[in-house]
């Protein structure tokens, strides 16, 4: 079921289907990947890096790292198309981090999960302790 929402990108009212953009702006972002990929299809380009295909194109940055994200563009064919990973800005080429980060979080959390199972097992300890209220009336 369709149901109504804002686009993203220009504001406007649309029946979103599984796009968060209006089909005027999909119709624009489709000219755009048929403008970046006519330029790396020449041969004298396809080691072209991002910021060189933004100059000559005048599509966005942005817009070119989503289309590498979608893999629509592939690093395999165009080895020069890499964007900053969110955490430390080394340049990658799929996903949102590098494997350096990405390691580093995973660590972190492990530490994070082990501390948290302490203090449940410390908590439990706690929790299992009984007293027993002597009850002085029966004498």
């Amino acid at each position: 079921m369709l149901e109504l929402a804002n686009c993203v990108r220009c504001g406007s009212v649309f029946a979103r289907d599984y796009r968060d953009i209006c089909p005027n702006c999909h119709r624009e972002e489709e000219r755009s990947f048929q403008m970046v990929y006519q330029f790396l299809r020449k041969r004298e380009n396809r080691q072209a890096t991002i910021q060189q295909i933004t100059e000559a194109t005048t599509v966005p940055e942005s817009l070119i790292i989503k289309f590498v994200r979608e893999k629509r563009l592939q690093p395999s064919q165009f080895p020069m198309l890499s964007y900053s990973c969110r955490n430390c800005s080394n340049q990658i080429t799929e996903g949102e981090m590098c494997a350096d980060c990405k390691n580093e979080m995973r660590k972190e959390l492990d530490v994070a999960r082990e501390l948290e199972e302490k203090r449940t097992a410390a908590a439990g300890v706690k929790e299992q302790r009984t007293y027993y209220n002597a009850d002085r009336s029966a004498n």
